[in-house]
């Protein structure tokens, strides 16, 4: 005959499954929040990466609207997203690019391949720029107003969703502005 408590392990195991699961498929994976939106960027301090300009402070204050990328060679992600990126600077869009942890050379052969969408770019060999804006991992791409004034942080690869669903609607609402 069972006993009543041998049962208790097991309920209080599937009350604790079911919790996770719940936290992991609940609500929106592209709403992970920064503490930045609505500051200032952090300043930038980012080493030079190829012939490209160099991003500055100066450049994430010039009055125009502008994505902020940071990604990686060795980023499968990144590469989903190139192609998005791509998109946006034809249609106007500036988008910068942080080279996160990477070998310099490897970061060239990268834009080689996919096409270099990016009016700036850095490196940022150690982290430590990417550390100061909140990265969690690239890629992470934040929307920054002309004043320099952190706007949204999609975590993740630009997907053709992030941009429908949360990018043009937050340009678009910064351009009427």
């Amino acid at each position: 005959m069972a006993k009543p408590l041998m049962f208790i392990p097991p309920v209080i195991f599937a009350a604790i499954a079911g919790l996770f699961a719940y936290s992991m498929f609940s609500g929106n994976p592209d709403d992970l929040p920064t503490a930045l939106a609505g500051r200032p960027a952090p300043s930038l301090a980012v080493d030079p990466l190829g012939e490209k300009t160099v991003l500055t402070d100066e450049m994430l204050r010039d009055g125009e609207l502008k994505l902020v990328n940071y990604w990686a060679s060795w980023c499968a992600p990144c590469r989903v997203e190139h192609p998005n990126l791509t998109l946006l600077a034809a249609e106007g869009l500036a988008v910068y690019g942080i080279n996160y942890k990477d070998q310099d050379a490897n970061a060239l052969a990268f834009l080689q391949e996919l096409g270099d969408p990016y009016r700036g770019l850095g490196t940022d060999p150690n982290g430590a720029n990417g550390l100061e804006w909140g990265v969690y991992g690239v890629p992470e791409t934040f929307l920054v107003d002309g004043d320099g004034t952190i706007l949204m942080r999609v975590a993740g690869p630009v997907t053709e969703r992030a941009i429908e669903s949360r990018l043009r609607p937050a340009i678009e609402a910064a351009r009427a502005d």
